[in-house]
């Protein structure tokens, strides 16, 4: 049967099944193998072994390309030829450069890619298709990247200028002129105002020699005991006091780290300055024909000013009392600018249009006072004289201030006195010097050389520390309709002074005094 082509045994049995699991393992047949019958020699002839040798290739290099075609997109994949194959294992390294790769990615996406790239352009190529895949987190890389680099190239200034603006601004040393001897505004207080509105703004007024400089000095940054010719406020020498001269002319300024504005003026109607005037043939304004009455405007001009921008005002007398002083106060009451009160408070006095304009708080200050002075009867007359002088007054002047409360009278109750203005006592400055009782007197035992002598009052450091707490603890009220912050109160200053130097009502006043 072989001849005619039928079955043989084996051809479609398990001889057949044997025999091609044979040829599979040991290889292809060195020569064609014939069946018996016609058409047999296709199944193991050399075309067959062609087609099945790309199929029969090992497992080893299969497995070598397929890390390489899952990691490029089909269209590169297409470009590129199978015989550098093994070259993109080399592009495992630039991960580990990957941030600086990020930080240059968008500058290399600029420039043109031309089609037909080298073969050693093919890493940079691979490695923009790897970045493609983070791109939605590049964006905000950048973002971080091109604000550290900017900080970066300005290193050396960031970290002044930022420290600059968190530090305070530089402390003073000594005071500076707001206003200078030709009345004439200065604007170099500026520069130490903070744009914070927590501010208390003291003024002084007094008449000459009575102690105005010494007292601001210590209220603001001074101790007793230092040197006076280390206060921030410059007071009077051995010669201006021999010839009977002023020493602060003017308005000076100064501020505390405690955002503390201390306003030192000159003497109010000095008469110095009036005998600067005569002898020194100075020009007086056209408005003004007479000295003594430039000298009286002045004054008020510096009264209303004060009025008008400060929380609390200190009055200061070195003997109790002179009725033209009150007179003064109440004058420069009168021609103060009219600025509408942002509060109805209460302002220790009756009238019926209380409340509509804003006034200070005035302090009464008794400077140099007797051992006399500190007895608590002639106390109680103290307190009703000024009551009653000042009784039409809309000034603040009873209320926010007591000596009783500051544990100086222990023996006194707090009702003792019926009506309490604001008056402080403070006792010559030099007075902690003396004595009364003789030291160690002959037969004498060893107590009384080692106790103080016996003054009638504390001495002058514990007074003056006591005044300022209660200066600095006073309220601070709205100088206007609106909060201002320090910047904005120097402004608003600068227009009232102005407001006064234009004042119709003072220009009034003078006509008449003229």
């Amino acid at each position: 049967m072989s001849d005619s082509g039928h079955s043989q045994p084996g051809l479609y049995g398990p001889d057949r099944r044997r025999r091609w699991n044979r040829d599979k393992e040991l290889g292809p047949p060195g020569g064609p193998q014939s069946l018996s019958g016609p058409g047999r020699e296709r199944d193991y002839g050399p075309w067959d072994r062609e087609r099945r040798e790309p199929a029969e290739e090992p497992v080893g290099s299969v497995m070598q390309k397929t890390p390489i075609i899952l990691a490029k997109p089909p269209a590169e994949r297409s470009k590129l030829a199978p015989a550098p194959a093994p070259v993109p294992p080399a592009t495992a390294p630039p991960p580990m450069e990957k941030p600086i790769v990020l930080m240059k990615s968008r500058e290399e996406g600029k420039g043109p890619v031309g089609a037909s790239e080298g073969a050693a352009q093919l890493p940079t190529a691979a490695a923009k298709g790897e970045k493609e895949g983070q791109r939605p987190t590049q964006p905000v890389y950048q973002i971080q990247n091109r604000g550290m680099g900017s900080a970066a190239s300005s290193s050396t200034m960031d970290p002044v200028a930022g420290q600059a603006k968190l530090l305070a601004p530089e402390k003073m040393k000594h005071s500076i002129k707001l206003v200078d001897d030709q009345m004439n505004w200065c604007d170099s207080a500026i520069e130490y105002l903070l744009d914070q509105t927590d501010v208390l703004v003291v003024g002084v007024l007094g008449l000459q020699g009575t102690g105005k400089s010494m007292l601001m000095s210590l209220l603001s940054a001074n101790q007793p005991e230092e040197d006076q010719r280390a206060y921030v406020f410059r007071t009077q020498s051995q010669e201006i006091k021999e010839r009977g001269g002023n020493q602060t002319s003017g308005i000076d300024f100064f501020i505390t780290q405690e955002r503390i504005i201390f306003l030192d003026t000159q003497p109010i109607l000095s008469p110095s300055i009036l005998d600067h005037l005569i002898n020194n043939d100075r020009k007086l304004p056209p408005e003004y024909n007479l000295p003594h009455t430039y000298v009286e405007m002045q004054s008020l001009q510096i009264a209303a000013f004060l009025f008008t921008v400060c929380h609390v005002v200190i009055v200061v007398q070195d003997w109790f009392t002179d009725l033209s002083l009150y007179r003064f106060l109440q004058t420069a009451e009168m021609v103060k600018p009219s600025t509408p009160s942002p509060s109805h408070e209460s302002t220790g006095s009756s009238g019926a249009d209380e409340g509509t304009e804003y006034y200070p708080h005035v302090v009464f200050l008794q400077n140099k006072a007797k051992r006399e002075n500190f007895c608590p009867r002639n106390l109680k007359q103290m307190h009703v004289v000024i009551d009653k002088i000042m009784m039409h007054s809309h000034l603040k002047y009873k209320g926010t201030l007591s000596m009783l409360e500051c544990n100086i009278f222990p023996g006194l109750p707090y009702d003792y006195l019926d009506t309490e203005v604001n008056l402080f006592l403070l006792p010559f400055a030099d007075s902690d010097a003396d004595d009364t009782f003789p030291r160690a007197a002959p037969g004498g035992g060893p107590l009384f050389s080692l106790l103080p002598g016996y003054k009638g009052h504390p001495s002058f450091q514990s007074l003056v520390a006591k005044l300022r707490s209660q200066i600095m603890s006073m309220a601070r009220p709205q100088l206007s309709h609106t909060i201002l912050t320090e910047k904005n109160w120097f402004h608003y200053a600068a227009r009232i002074w102005d407001g006064v130097k234009k004042s119709s009502a003072l220009s009034e006043y003078s006509r008449l005094l003229a």
